[in-house]
């Protein structure tokens, strides 16, 4: 494919031309001036030939200025033959300009991907590829088709020049007449780069998504070649359906087909009617309780939002919008239902694109087993060949203390666990309370451990001293009281987190379960141990061995360490929306992520 240079040089006159060829001549002495010449010759070459390297750049920027003329915002053709000719010309003009312009081609439209956009007309001669004689070919009318419906992929329209192109077609379709807008060559010029240019990032934004690569992204081809834009193009030129070329490019994790297959009964019935936004009280205090009033009337839950409505009203109405949605039905507006307020329509498919977008930066092709951990759901599963073949409550951290998002793989299990405190809830926790009462120690089941091993008794050591760490670890050991329950599941990770069982099981019957600090928690610990065990020995008798052994364990309340020789992939993820038997389901965003990317790169949507 021609770079834009190179194409650049094929539309600027001969003489500049002739400038580049020259100039090309000139560096090549500069850098290896001729070995037969003097020395002092040599030298004189080298400074003539850096000063007409300058001259000569100059030149050719000047040439190439000249040349790139904003392309008429008006070309009427009197014949269709015309139309064509001047359709032709305009293109070059626009593409010219653009390449002088940071791709603009006029009236402040730019062309996102400008390079590939010059490969296709030169190589078509800058003849139309979507259009013909005051018409869309097939093509051109099933790309506009396409953009109008491609919210089906979790992208937006207006990314894709699809206002303009609107509005283009609009001033075709109102000109029965056939001699005005039909035969404006520089609507059909314009109309004809915006959708190549549409296509390319369609393109990238279904392969690639519009999330940044981090450290969590597994995909390997996280930039995507010209020769792959190009190949895309040829296949939709053979069939000239573009959703046959955006479909094989989409992620095969059964999460993200269960996601799209919801999309279309999401947009059927969504209500995209504008609603009021309620701040967090702490943000706004005045307009808190007035937007507050204005969403619950746009709900439907009081009569009139320009009256002020009493406590007792709101109070009614929250507790209605919390039991349609779900929530504990408290009637107060606290910041899990301002959430739910907030969540219109509109924000949910928001959330659905950036839910869409995160499954494209796993890898292409999932392991055939692993542990899937999505932190919004509470849930975790074990999925074996694409089939769940174990799914459980799980508990995750608080929002002050949250669970690491992260790739590991389960290596080891530990029965009857001992716990050492993280350094972070040391200081966040354990260090306020024995400020307070050495007794808090005895009183966790925790012992103090100097870096010797010895323990230390609480109340000899001068906590006033310390504040943000201390010298010791903090232990709490085995049993049926210890926070880590009776099983562990280690996985390498910076974090010191773990998948374990709990001492507090009666926590799996609440709705919101952002309660730990930081490990996850797991329901059917036990039956998640017996499946690692199974693909750990294949062999009936081994299997059975290796059971038995455990249960025996676990009944003695003895510590044991198991190695997973087959390690289990573990992914710990934060999707907010998932694709069910019955539709789509929206989870709370209880870290903010969504928030946050929603801010950063989707802010005017």
């Amino acid at each position: 494919m021609l770079r834009p240079s190179e194409s650049h040089a094929k539309k600027i006159t001969i003489p500049a031309i002739q400038v580049r060829k020259r100039l090309l001549f000139l560096i090549a002495i500069t850098v290896n001036p001729s070995p037969i010449l003097p020395p002092f010759q040599i030298m004189n070459s080298k400074i003539l030939s850096n000063l007409f390297l300058t001259i000569f750049i100059a030149t050719l920027l000047i040439v190439s200025c000249r040349n790139a003329e904003e392309p008429p915002k008006t070309d009427v053709a009197t014949t269709p033959e015309q139309l064509i000719e001047k359709t032709e010309d305009n293109i070059r003009k626009a593409l010219t300009y653009a390449e002088a312009n940071n791709g603009d081609i006029g009236d402040s439209t730019f062309l996102m991907n400008n390079g590939l956009v010059q490969a296709i007309y030169e190589q078509s001669e800058y003849k139309g590829v979507w259009s013909d004689q005051e018409s869309w070919k097939i093509s051109g009318d099933s790309i506009i088709k396409s953009l109008g419906n491609i919210k089906q992929y979790g992208l937006f329209a207006e990314d894709y020049h699809f206002n303009e192109i609107t509005r283009v077609n609009n001033r075709f379709l109102a000109d029965t007449s056939g001699k005005a807008d039909r035969r404006d060559a520089a609507l059909w010029s314009k109309a004809e780069l915006m959708l190549t240019d549409a296509f390319f990032e369609m393109v990238k934004d279904v392969k690639l998504g519009r999330l940044p690569k981090d450290s969590l992204t597994l995909r390997k081809d996280s930039i995507l070649t010209d020769s792959f834009y190009l190949q895309q193009w040829q296949i939709f030129r053979q069939s000239n359906v573009l959703s046959q070329v955006l479909d094989s490019l989409e992620p095969t994790h059964p999460g993200y087909i269960s996601l799209k297959a919801g999309i279309r009964k999401f947009l059927d019935s969504a209500d995209n009617r504008p609603f009021t936004p309620v701040p967090l009280p702490s943000r706004d205090t005045l307009g808190f309780r007035k937007a507050l009033q204005t969403r619950l009337f746009e709900e439907g839950l009081v009569e009139q939002d320009s009256t002020r409505a009493d406590s007792a009203q709101l109070a009614s109405a929250i507790r209605s919008y919390q039991k349609k949605k779900g929530l504990t039905v408290d009637g107060k507006a606290g910041s899990g239902t301002i959430r739910m307020l907030n969540l219109t329509d509109k924000e949910k498919f928001i959330r659905i694109a950036i839910a869409m977008d995160r499954y494209k930066l796993l890898p292409e092709r999932m392991p055939s087993r692993y542990v899937w951990v999505n932190l919004p759901s509470y849930y975790m599963q074990l999925v074996d060949n694409d089939t769940v073949k174990l799914s459980s409550k799980i508990i995750c951290g608080k929002p002050i203390t949250r669970t690491p998002l992260l790739t590991s793989a389960i290596s080891e299990m530990i029965t009857y666990p001992q716990w050492t405190v993280p350094t972070s809830i040391i200081t966040k926790e354990i260090l306020p309370a024995a400020k307070k009462d050495p007794g808090y120690f005895a009183t966790k089941g925790f012992s103090l451990v100097d870096k010797d091993g010895n323990e230390v008794d609480p109340y000899t050591v001068d906590w006033t001293k310390y504040t943000k760490g201390i010298p010791y670890k903090v232990v709490q050991g085995s049993g049926d009281d210890n926070a880590l329950g009776i099983l562990k599941f280690n996985f390498y990770n910076k974090y010191s987190v773990y998948l374990h069982d709990t001492n507090q099981r009666y926590l799996f019957a609440q709705a919101f379960r952002s309660l730990s600090h930081g490990c996850v928690r797991v329901q059917e610990w036990e039956k998640l141990a017996y499946h690692l065990l199974k693909y750990d020995n294949p062999d009936e008798e081994k299997l059975m061995a290796k059971e038995d052994s455990l249960s025996a364990w676990l009944l003695r309340k003895e510590k044991h360490s198991i190695p997973i020789r087959n390690r289990v992939p573990v992914y710990i993820r934060y999707f907010t929306v998932e694709g069910k038997q019955k539709g789509i389901v929206f989870y709370d965003d209880i870290y903010g992520e969504d928030r946050l990317l929603r801010e950063k790169y989707f802010a005017n949507k």
